[in-house]
């Protein structure tokens, strides 16, 4: 008995204290490094849990690696474990990405599925004690899961926020930006990935792809079809990318990230309204 109190209570201070910070120390935890004694002392009401969200087989035209946005999103949570304190789970690795579903490889979910996977992670979790979710986005027609994910999750007393991918990186991109139109595989996604991981790049492979934009968008590989028509996969000019470009993109959008996480913290969960009698 007293052993299994020293246990709990040295966890306890490992969890809730951490050891002094050393410089390159991350100030973050990985949840699935821990076991589920000490996750219990982690996941508190006040912990900030964020959850990356990158597609793992989702196409990016031929010069690109069907993992593109994992490779994001692990990188990004990377960055996120090294500057702040907060608990960060695995990545979700599917969701709702419809547009690219006539490219070999590439996955979607149905928008309800994608939702009420998201609900059902949140809502595992928050279980536990933790009240405040970031989803690090790094797709943009997931947002149209999100949002109703963090709808539902309000009614149960839980915060769910989650990255505007867009609207991060179009800030540092508007200054850097060469062609005259696309957002997929294109000049700035590619530059990003060259800042990144640039051994996942063979730029010989860019290719410039541009049609009229579809509303909704929806690449399409045969001309004359439903969508945006694209042979190679890309929407835009991969040929100007450059690893410059993509380190001021992607530090901007660190930036973003940082920020939207220390906002979370001081969010109030909303009062959960009592049921009927």
């Amino acid at each position: 008995m007293t052993m299994h109190i020293a246990l709990v209570a040295a966890i306890a201070a490992l969890a809730l204290t951490g050891p002094a910070q050393q410089p390159g120390t991350p100030m973050g935890v990985r949840l699935e490094l821990y076991s589920w004694v000490e996750a219990e002392k982690l996941l508190q009401p006040d912990t900030v849990v964020v959850i990356p969200l990158g597609a793992a087989l989702k196409e990016h035209g031929p010069h690109l690696r069907l993992r593109n946005d994992l490779t994001l999103a692990e990188y990004f949570a990377g960055r996120v474990e090294a500057a702040s304190s907060v608990v960060i789970t695995p990545p979700l690795t599917h969701h709702f990405y419809p547009a690219f579903l006539e490219y070999p490889g590439s996955t979607s979910l149905t928008l309800e599925t994608a939702r009420d996977y998201t609900v059902q992670i949140v809502r595992s979790l928050a279980r536990y004690g933790p009240k405040r979710f970031y989803i690090l986005n790094t797709g943009i027609s997931t947002t149209r899961a999100l949002e109703p994910a963090a709808a539902l999750l309000a009614q149960e007393g839980i915060v769910l926020r989650y990255t505007d991918f867009a609207a991060a990186a179009e800030r540092a991109a508007a200054s850097v930006r060469q062609q005259s139109i696309g957002s997929h595989a294109d000049e700035l996604e590619t530059s990003m990935m060259l800042y990144i991981d640039d051994a996942s790049v063979n730029m010989q492979l860019a290719v410039k792809d541009i049609s009229p934009a579809s509303t909704p968008f929806r690449l399409n590989r045969q001309p004359g079809g439903t969508g945006t028509h694209s042979w190679s996969g890309v929407w835009g000019d991969a040929t100007l990318a450059t690893r410059e470009k993509g380190r001021i993109i992607v530090e901007s959008v660190v930036t973003v990230i940082l920020r939207d996480i220390e906002a979370l913290r001081t969010a109030r969960p909303a009062a959960i309204a009592p049921a009927p009698a």
